[in-house]
């Protein structure tokens, strides 16, 4: 009897001990399909035979569990729970609203002027569903659906209240910090304005960043630094907490942009995420609702590219794969390494998109990791390569702990830059719209970019060169006017330390009888990649932005 009980002691400290993480294979949705179990059950059994175990949120709102003050309705979240438990879902819970009989905080604000109120719905609701929800998301992607005047103080004082409520009702729960999109800048002022050691996890929707990827600009060492730029700032500002795992409890692509484009950005969403360390990828959305064409199933509930994608997966990876590292094929395709469930898998897709047969030295067993079909070379569909050959495990292990290069190594460099022609060349910054869509002009004599092509005056840099740190730096462009010599002109907008920022005033391009340089000294630059750029050149629509770009420089500054 002795040794049992010692033995139910050591197994309760070790899962004590142990984080209450998920695997990476998560599935989220929107709010009509997730009120009651009969909302899920529209959709969760096609979820459950795929494999899929992690649901983002119960429907856990302040107003439908305490739809008027002090009277608790539990019986839509009881039935809730159980459904889950019942198809071997785990889930999260939210903590999120203001129920229309608190009249002391206007509608869609936080309730920050009843605290009190806040309180006593957090304590209810992690009591009542103690032992069922272990991770607590505090609002949705913040500061949206917020009151437009509150700031990063009044969303730290419902996270802070959140926080020692919930640890009240459940000590073993885990309550999360929230942010939309990659929005580190918020996160840390946030911590700065009182969240600090208030948090356990943090959350974030990272939509924008993907974006590059589904089109193929080449951006994937943007994506692969959302997370360790999140701890930079974190060993800066909470540095108790600057390994806190991190969810994505949203993530997802508008099947507008093409159902095998929504397919293959899934599988590169998941394979970069558990790469840099995402806990889990909650995909929004399971089927489609009210938020558009954005689920695995359709509105009928039928199965998309995307949901067979998220299955073959699972099936090869496993619940809890183990990233082994990346290689670089034909020395410019990215390849993620991973201990799957039945052997070692190399996830691959060519680099923007460009196809291209690869020698893998043996023969391997390479499928089109959506439709599972036999493949033969690179493009912008991923493949899985099963059974990794020796050499190329080798070379992943051995890059594994090194930031995914993008060019060449910019770490050191004083400065980079993009200058502009057929295929423009890039030397540690880059634009969005990438040589696919950005067809190079020839402007008076030398090669140049369009001004108005989508995507052609959005500027990232290489997070090696510049990541959260905010060194001062200087931006230069070359621009001239088009030969109709129309008035064109432009702002400069850049991530800082406060968010999106115009650097100086309006710029106008004087003529079209030279190239001119326009320069601007920024003392407060933090390049996050929030919207998964860093700069812009603005011209407040289609009017002003006929001017061709010849390059342009961000040039470090001494301190």
């Amino acid at each position: 009897m002795e040794k049992l009980v010692l033995f139910a002691v050591i197994a309760s400290v070790c899962l004590r001990a142990e984080e209450v993480m998920p695997g990476p294979f998560g599935i989220g949705s929107c709010h009509v399909n997730n009120r009651s179990a009969r909302d899920n059950e529209r959709w969760m059994p096609q979820m459950e035979k795929i494999g899929l175990r992690y649901n983002r949120s119960a429907h856990t709102g302040w107003g439908e569990v305490e739809p008027e003050k002090g009277k608790w309705q539990w019986q839509a979240l009881d039935e809730q729970l159980a459904y889950f438990s019942a198809h071997h879902f785990e889930t999260g819970g939210m903590l999120i609203g203001n129920p229309k009989w608190n009249t002391l905080d206007a509608r869609g604000n936080l309730p920050v002027n009843n605290l009190a109120g806040w309180s006593a719905y957090v304590t209810a609701v992690v009591g009542r569903a103690k032992g069922l929800i272990k991770l607590w998301e505090v609002w949705n992607e913040p500061p949206n659906f917020t009151g437009r005047e509150q700031t990063p103080a009044d969303y730290a004082k419902i996270v802070v209240a959140a926080y020692d409520a919930a640890k009240a009702a459940d000590p073993e729960c885990r309550v999360g910090l929230a942010a939309k999109s990659a929005h580190i800048n918020y996160l840390e002022q946030v911590i700065k304005a009182g969240a600090k050691d208030h948090f356990d996890y943090i959350t974030l929707h990272p939509y924008e960043v993907l974006d590059g990827i589904v089109d193929n600009a080449g951006t994937e060492a943007v994506y692969m630094n959302i997370v360790p730029a999140l701890r930079k700032m974190l060993a800066v500002q909470n540095p108790a907490k600057a390994q806190v795992p991190v969810i994505f409890t949203e993530l997802g692509c508008d099947v507008k942009k093409g159902a095998d484009r929504q397919a293959h950005a899934l599988i590169k969403a998941y394979t970069m995420g558990v790469a840099q360390g995402v806990s889990c990828i909650h995909w929004f959305e399971g089927r489609d609702g009210d938020s558009g064409p954005l689920g695995l199933l359709d509105g009928k509930g039928e199965a998309r590219p995307a949901y067979h994608a998220m299955g073959r997966m699972i099936e090869h990876l496993g619940q809890r794969p183990d990233y082994l590292g990346w290689v670089l094929l034909n020395g410019k395709h990215y390849g993620f390494v991973f201990q799957g469930a039945k052997g070692t898998v190399l996830i691959a897709w060519a680099y923007r998109g460009m196809a291209e047969k690869v020698s893998f030295g043996e023969k391997v067993a390479m499928v089109n990791a959506v439709t599972g079909d036999k493949s033969d070379d690179l493009s912008s569909a991923p493949v899985f390569v099963l059974d990794v050959p020796a050499e190329l495990l080798k070379q992943a292990k051995g890059n594994r702990a090194k930031p995914l290069p993008w060019g060449g190594d910019f770490s050191g460099a004083k400065e980079v830059s993009i200058t502009m022609g057929e295929h423009a060349e890039e030397k540690g910054l880059h634009s969005r719209s990438g040589d696919a869509v950005a067809a190079a002009v020839l402007g008076y004599g030398g090669s140049a970019r369009a001004g108005n092509v989508p995507g052609g005056n959005l500027f990232l840099v290489d997070p090696g060169f510049l990541s959260y740190a905010a060194v001062p730096i200087e931006i230069s462009v070359v621009v001239r006017r088009n030969p109709a010599n129309d008035n064109a002109g432009f702002k400069l907008v850049y991530e800082s330390t406060n968010g999106f920022k115009t650097a100086g005033g309006w710029y106008t391009v004087p003529d079209n009888k030279e190239w001119h340089t326009v320069r601007w000294k920024i003392k407060d630059p933090q390049f996050v990649n929030y919207w998964g750029y860093n700069f812009s050149l603005v011209s407040d629509g289609n009017v002003y932005n006929k001017y061709y770009i010849q390059s342009v420089t961000v040039t470090k500054l001494d301190e």
